[in-house]
């Protein structure tokens, strides 16, 4: 067994110590802003503070030494995480998702390999079936590129979607030291999180370090049954409300001092009328949006605690509910940049890295408006809803 943090298991008292190791992580996270946007990369000092609080565990099976938390426990750790640095956020709860797939659906026998070690392990992972998996005797052949493969600069494994037989998507798990990483990482928001193009080519994979995705899970409780998109959404959901309110946090603490005027005594922007009434209105849109997505998350987790799959309409509010959050918190850290004035322009302002990122959640897949067509449909009763 690894050796890794352990966090209690009633649930108020883990999510007091989870946000409390959160909390205790700021220093850290903050010092090494710059360079993980340098490095084009998380900073490995913020990976490894992350791994010894045993952040990376969060949706790994509790068997294996995980903190196995529900959508809701995520919500509130990726939201404050990414309240204090987006990218790590985004980072932790990508990897997260690598390793505690990992965990819940590798077969027995694959198990050694990746959680044999004295640490708990980082896997990137990009679960859309951009390769191709060949069937050979034992195993895979594995081929194919992956774009987007956020973290897998900090990741000793990636966690890969396949086309696999009979059009199954089969994942497989990859040791980081076998693929080739592209260094074509280069971009307006989220720099840090090295979400690079992968390669693997022609690579033997045994079977028992594969899965065919989303079929029975081999442990963990209901979380594993969530399938996708549900297993994921909130988390990204969580990292862009935490960005807009990083941007909102910002704003606020520099408006008792900032003057925008031509004159020595102009108000200071906090004294503005306008400006307080933006800031009110931005305050309520996140606090809505994210009231809303959590209610979507209960939902969703009362029907997966009662053993049901969840529904089509469900799967499809999962993501409607984050393209939303994602919409309202890309508006705030807007909002929140223009107040800034000049000084917002500089690289290194917060209210800009705030911006970046935030904008950088908005283009994932996950996030596009096309959520809100298959939301509709649904409620529209149409031919071919979701």
């Amino acid at each position: 067994m690894q050796t890794i943090a352990t966090y209690p298991t009633e649930r108020g008292a883990k999510r007091q110590a989870l946000l409390a190791a959160v909390a205790n992580l700021r220093d850290t996270l903050e010092a090494h802003i710059e360079a993980s946007e340098a490095e084009g990369k998380l900073a490995q000092a913020s990976v490894d503070a992350l791994q010894d609080a045993g952040l990376y565990g969060l949706k790994l099976p509790a068997v294996l030494g995980g903190i196995e938390a529900d959508p809701l426990l995520q919500i509130d750790v990726i939201e404050a995480v990414s309240r204090i640095h987006p990218t790590a956020g985004w980072n932790l709860f990508i990897c997260g998702t690598g390793t505690g797939l990992a965990g819940a659906f590798l077969p027995e026998a694959g198990l050694a390999p990746m959680f044999g070690g004295a640490s708990l392990p980082v896997a990137a992972a990009v679960l859309r079936p951009r390769g191709q998996a060949t069937p050979v005797s034992g195993g895979y052949q594995i081929s194919g590129r992956w774009p987007f493969a956020s973290g897998i600069r900090n990741a000793s494994w990636f966690c890969a979607g396949a086309a696999g037989p009979g059009g199954e998507t089969r994942m497989v798990m990859v040791p980081v030291a076998q693929v080739l990483v592209h260094d074509n990482w280069q971009v307006f928001g989220l720099q840090g999180t090295g979400s690079c193009d992968v390669t693997i080519a022609n690579l033997f994979v045994p079977q028992e370090r594969t899965w065919v995705a989303w079929e029975q899970p081999q442990r963990g409780g209901p979380l594993y049954q969530l399938g996708r998109p549900a297993f994921l959404a909130a988390e990204h959901a969580a990292c862009a409300l935490g960005a807009g309110r990083l941007g909102l946090d910002t704003i606020i603490a520099l408006a008792q001092g900032k003057q925008r005027g031509y004159t020595p005594t102009a108000p200071t922007i906090a004294q503005r009328p306008t400006f307080q009434s933006a800031l009110a209105t931005a305050d309520l849109q996140l606090r809505a949006a994210r009231a809303l997505l959590v209610q979507v998350y209960e939902e969703v987790w009362a029907t997966a605690c009662a053993g049901r799959p969840l529904t089509p309409q469900q799967q499809s509010a999962t993501r409607s509910v984050t393209c939303y959050a994602t919409e309202v918190a890309v508006n705030v850290a807007s909002t929140a940049f223009r107040y800034g004035g000049g000084e917002a322009n500089y690289l290194s302002s917060q209210l800009q890295r705030a911006l970046r990122d935030v904008y950088g959640t908005a283009q994932h897949q996950i996030a596009s408006n096309d959520a809100y067509e298959e939301h509709a449909q649904g409620l529209l009763g149409l031919a071919g809803a979701p």
